[in-house]
């Protein structure tokens, strides 16, 4: 799906003003979030860390931007701290919390959908769908499947914006020493690879591990994420029971302070989120298919979000903020996957649980589904039985991890999914 993007004024700009003033406009809006955001969960001192925003763009002819969900992080947990009950958060890397609070988001829209829809019973039911839908992010589908879902409104655009390159392959192009924590892992992962040479090409295109703090981790990094969520979607298995897969319109990334001024970030992501999910094209059945966004370039962020040249010089932050419009602010110690200040004799308790772990997703996506009446809405059913049912999605999910390069995909344990809410 090629995503065309109108940018405000674009007629009187060059291309490369266009994406100039794109830029611009991106950052300023997902700032300007992030600024009225209290103290606590931010980098103190000489603390940085990264920070990932989703915005909404509409049909108007100003284009106007409103940021839906933020997160901040750069933490991960390793192997021998996941939990098999889904109540901690395994990746607090910030482009993956802005996702999650994307669906909690989600969620809260396709709920207040609902509840206005019961108010309202059987009278005018059409007129008054209308009236509602007009002021959500959605609307119904009419594709004739018979299916009820959702869909992104009528020329409403998502977008990502994230503070510096997405982990994994699209750092590759950054020197083994001008890489952080955050961005590392491809280097981490590539000591015997690259040789006396400190060449990492052989690692160009693959699936990459994030890095843990001594314990080896599970997590795929952002690289692959974001590139996968160009194949399925960014809504994820269990909101494909409700909603159409939601595509990214564009991505704007951060520029590094370390990267000469010639250099071509668009470039660069579109090798890494896109083109190595192009020969997928031909295999993907409706709804699902290659996204391509738009690639830009920002300006360098703010120093809380500057990492040093090498990774021992980069003091980052331990704590992950997540927001939301919908009323989301939480902080999670990325470190523990709970919330902060949790502590260790505490750390079991529900009431340590965020909202973006997978058992509270798991939770609303119940009650929704109750409502719903969906052929999924019994609590017995396992988070891993709910995904694998998803068939649609499911199966576009397995067509990319079973292909190159995508095929090496690090795979959880089966038994760290199987929980269920009565469990």
């Amino acid at each position: 799906m090629d995503s065309h993007l109108e940018i405000q004024s674009s007629s009187f700009f060059p291309q490369k003003e266009k994406e100039k003033e794109w830029g611009r406009r991106v950052t300023e809006k997902v700032f300007s979030v992030y600024n009225t955001l209290p103290k606590k969960g931010k980098p103190q001192g000489r603390e940085v860390t990264v920070l990932a925003a989703f915005l909404l763009s509409s049909p108007s002819p100003y284009q106007d931007l409103e940021v839906i969900a933020l997160g901040t992080g750069t933490k991960c947990i390793g192997r021998s701290r996941l939990s098999h009950r889904g109540d901690i958060v395994n990746d607090s890397h910030a482009e993956i919390i802005a996702r999650r609070a994307l669906l909690r988001f989600f969620y809260a829209e396709i709920q207040r959908l609902k509840d206005n829809l019961n108010k309202q019973g059987q009278i005018e039911t059409r007129q008054l769908q209308a009236d509602s839908l007009k002021n959500s992010v959605f609307q119904l589908d009419s594709d004739g499947s018979g299916e009820i879902k959702y869909k992104l409104r009528a020329g409403w655009k998502l977008h990502l914006y994230i503070s510096q390159f997405p982990c994994g392959d699209a750092s590759l192009i950054l020197a083994p020493s001008s890489i952080d924590e955050h961005g590392h892992s491809i280097f981490e992962l590539s000591d015997a690879l690259r040789g006396n040479s400190g060449d990492c090409s052989q690692l160009i295109g693959l699936v990459q591990r994030k890095p843990g703090r001594g314990d080896t981790t599970l997590s795929v990094s952002c690289s692959d994420k974001i590139a996968r969520w160009n194949i399925v979607g960014v809504q994820g298995a269990l909101l494909s029971y409700f909603l159409q897969p939601v595509y990214l319109c564009s991505i704007t990334v951060g520029k590094s302070p370390y990267v000469s001024e010639d250099f071509c970030l668009a470039q660069q992501l579109k090798r890494s989120l896109y083109d190595r999910i192009i020969p997928l094209s031909d295999e993907l059945i409706k709804p699902f298919e290659v996204n391509k966004p738009i690639f830009c370039a920002a300006a360098v962020p703010a120093k809380e979000f500057q990492h040093s040249e090498t990774a021992q010089a980069t003091l980052t932050c331990g704590y992950s903020i997540c927001w939301n419009k919908s009323g989301l602010h939480e902080v999670i110690l990325g470190t523990t996957g709970r919330k902060q200040g949790t502590s260790a004799k505490g750390a079991v308790y529900p009431s340590t649980e965020s909202s973006l772990c997978k058992k509270r997703l798991l939770e609303i996506f119940l009650s929704l589904s109750q409502e719903c009446k969906t052929k999924c809405s019994s609590n017995e059913v396992s988070y891993r039985e709910l995904k694998d049912r998803s068939g649609e999605y499911n199966s576009a999910s397995k067509l990319l991890k079973g292909k190159p390069p995508f095929h090496n995909w690090l795979l959880k344990p089966l038994n760290l999914e199987n929980f269920s809410i009565i469990s």
